[in-house]
């Protein structure tokens, strides 16, 4: 599998804490985002070659991963170091899980499956403050045109003016009918819960049923 190849976000960085493992979609690919226990984040496809169980279901020891089911750990490089059934065992290293170029920036985890491609530079974003992370059951295409006074800060995040409060919003496309955003505040007096109960109503909006069309006799 190959996700875009613009960076594209998949976690607010405060929702993935040391030694844990989220499950993500990103254009109907199943990923796993997990965080070693020194804090670096990491985005794989959400699959061990063994048996295809979700790596989002196992669990983090150290800079390893393991599988729920039977165990096989995982480095930080997604190559298989460990298999408990055959603790002796030289792994070879074609047992090996796809991943992606990870970086964390403005609070939020991002991923790419580009070699070069760069993180959009987004003026004031470095200390912005996370507010929580909305999924919506709208097409990507839909959402923008509901934010409102929007201003593009790269292809997937944006500035938003939100009661005088800018937030940056980055957007997640998991399908062609659903979609994530991931919301921090960057400037202004509101509060977190306020700005999420924002996301929250954008949510309740979007996903209402569109009038019906009346026939014309």
């Amino acid at each position: 599998m190959k996700l875009a190849e613009g960076w594209v976000p998949v976690a607010l960085s405060s929702s993935i804490e040391a030694g844990t493992s989220a499950g993500a979609v990103v254009e109907r690919q199943e990923i796993v985002v997990w965080r070693d226990n020194s804090g670096k984040a990491h985005v794989w496809e959400d699959r061990c070659p063994h048996r295809g169980m979700r790596m989002s279901f196992g669990f983090v020891r150290g800079d390893h991963i393991a599988c729920l089911y039977h165990g096989w750990q995982y480095d930080t490089a997604g190559q298989c170091r460990y298999i408990p059934a055959h603790p002796n065992l030289d792994v070879p290293q074609t047992i090996k899980i796809p991943t992606y170029r990870t970086e964390e920036r403005y609070g939020i985890v991002w991923t790419t499956s580009s070699a070069d491609a760069a993180l959009p530079a987004i003026a004031g974003a470095e200390d912005a403050a996370p507010v929580r992370s909305v999924y919506i059951d709208c097409p990507p295409e839909a959402v923008l045109p509901a934010l409102g006074e929007y201003s593009a800060a790269g292809a997937n995040a944006g500035i938003v003016s939100v009661n005088g409060d800018r937030l940056l919003v980055a957007m997640q496309s998991i399908s062609p009918a659903k979609s994530a955003l991931h919301v921090l505040l960057l400037e202004g007096t509101g509060t977190q819960k306020s700005h999420a109960r924002w996301a929250q109503d954008l949510r309740f909006v979007l996903e209402q049923p569109a009038p019906a069309v009346a026939e014309v006799a």
